[in-house]
């Protein structure tokens, strides 16, 4: 082998090594740099994870973000509520608790939690063909009674339904309950607060707001409150809704329904009184 095929394979020998180490150290970096994004990718991955913890903590704390105040004033939805109740008891006799004529012959006495979520389903089931048949013909006459049960809180409680009567003192009390039922948020989340309750009274067609703000203080509501506690364990309520029915002026008798949507056991009930 000449001296200058020597030097030609030696040269060719120290290339294929540089060509190499060059191939080794870009597999080096690329790897390198695979092994950052991965590092950035689980980064990421934790603060996302981190976010939505904090979301979900937010919409237990707040209810699942499934109450809502009540529509204000004159917006579509509030219109549409006032509409309703208005249609229902337009014209129809109110004094304090009572919706109907003082002269009907039959008094049917309504225990209810303004947040029972069942006491919703009688006042937008049942209810509404009784009023519409048996109110306003003059038959019968409604008396609102309260009893707690949904509501957890025993000052939410007081607060709403006084709120409540004290609508009942420019006899607006059954607006304000037809509203409440419509506006109903999720039992135990907590929706009902003060601006929930003012939300509520603006929408009543004709409350003076001032006044019903002055008459929430008045003793003689929370005693109402009190008197129809007693009354309800006296006669061994367990649950809201439930009734009294009976000949106006005499004796009560628990009233046994079979459905909160369909008013055919009401019906039977006031039926029975009449022909007494």
């Amino acid at each position: 082998m000449s001296p200058v095929q020597s030097n030609e394979e030696d040269l060719t020998r120290k290339q294929r090594r540089e060509q190499a180490r060059a191939q080794r150290k870009e597999l080096e970096e690329a790897e390198a740099a695979r092994a950052v994004r991965r590092t950035r990718l689980m980064q990421l991955g934790i603060v996302v994870a981190v976010v939505v913890v904090a979301i979900v903590v937010v919409l237990v704390a707040t209810g699942g973000g499934k109450s809502k105040a009540p529509p204000r004033s004159g917006t579509p939805g509030a219109t549409q509520n006032v509409a309703a109740v208005n249609s229902l008891l337009g014209g129809i006799p109110q004094s304090g608790i009572v919706l109907g004529s003082s002269k009907a012959p039959v008094t049917l006495q309504y225990f209810a939690d303004l947040e029972c979520p069942i006491c919703k389903d009688f006042t937008l089931g049942a209810l509404p063909p009784l009023i519409q048949h048996w109110v306003r013909g003059g038959q019968l006459r409604i008396e609102f009674r309260a009893m707690e049960t949904a509501t957890r809180e025993p000052e939410v409680f007081r607060s709403q339904q006084v709120a409540a009567l004290a609508a009942g003192t420019q006899n607006k009390l059954w607006p304000f309950v037809e509203l409440f039922y419509r506006e109903q948020g999720e039992e135990g989340s907590g929706y009902v607060t003060e601006q929930y309750l003012q939300n509520l009274a603006q929408q009543v067609p004709g409350l003076n707001l001032t006044q019903w703000t002055a008459a929430r203080s008045e003793p003689a509501l929370a005693s109402q409150i009190t008197t129809d506690a007693q009354v309800a364990g006296a006669q061994g309520f367990t649950g809201t809704p439930s009734f009294l029915i009976g000949k106006t002026g005499g004796s009560a008798q628990k009233l046994e329904y079979s459905s909160l949507t369909n008013p055919g056991s009401f019906n039977a009930a006031i039926e029975k009184l009449l022909k007494a």
